[in-house]
């Protein structure tokens, strides 16, 4: 299985946020934010922290798809 962040991007788009916006409010680093971009695994406390700063439940920011064989 693997996760990706597109459902953040959509929701930051909803907000009118930029990804700045959102490192600025959740107080991740660039790293962390280039992780999300590339669908690479992060810590759940950070998934917690941008599910705080945006009103919203982990699954409003995450999706769980099927790694292609």
């Amino acid at each position: 299985m693997a996760l990706n962040y597109n459902k953040l991007w959509k929701l930051l788009i909803d907000k009118k946020m930029t990804k700045t916006d959102l490192r600025n409010i959740t107080g991740i680093s660039q790293s962390t934010l280039a992780k999300l971009v590339n669908s690479e695994n992060v810590n759940t406390e950070i998934l917690e922290r941008i599910c705080k700063a945006l009103n919203c439940d982990v699954f409003d920011i995450v999706e769980v798809g099927k790694v292609n064989d």
